[in-house]
């Protein structure tokens, strides 16, 4: 799991440079699609749907915030609750972000059948359940 983990990682970081996107890294990148598929989002949601540590996501949102992909909006009924939001610029990239999406499942899934794929996925859902079931 491991090697996979760091052979994606490394030919996902390889698309987004031949793509031209260099505003953001693959790690960032999943911060985006969370956010493009919700757009105000608690930084407690997205930690949950990147499986980022919150200390670790909120250092990569000063960043993103610095190169003008999310900004924080505090809620107005709870002092203590931020939210976070994509900007226009951040928008621009998700049609990149799809094609490339698609093109890294392309190699993942390379030589599989529907079926492995659906029993792959099934497996791999069970396992995270396990996990989020032990409250990790």
């Amino acid at each position: 799991m491991t090697q996979i983990g760091r052979l994606s990682s490394r030919t996902w970081e390889r698309l987004l440079k031949e793509c031209g996107v260099d505003a953001f890294n693959g790690a960032q990148g999943r911060i985006l699609y969370v956010l493009w598929e919700q757009e105000m989002q608690t930084i407690t949601d997205i930690a949950k749907q990147t499986s980022l540590a919150k200390t670790t996501l909120t250092s990569m949102l000063d960043r993103m915030e610095g190169l003008g992909l999310v900004e924080r909006v505090p809620d107005k009924n709870n002092r203590r609750q931020t939210f976070v939001t994509i900007t226009d610029k951040a928008k621009q990239y998700k049609e990149k972000y799809d094609k490339l999406s698609d093109d890294m499942n392309g190699i993942f899934y390379k030589g599989f059948t529907d079926a492995e794929i659906a029993d792959l996925d099934s497996y791999l859902r069970r396992i995270l359940e396990n996990f989020e079931s032990e409250g990790i």
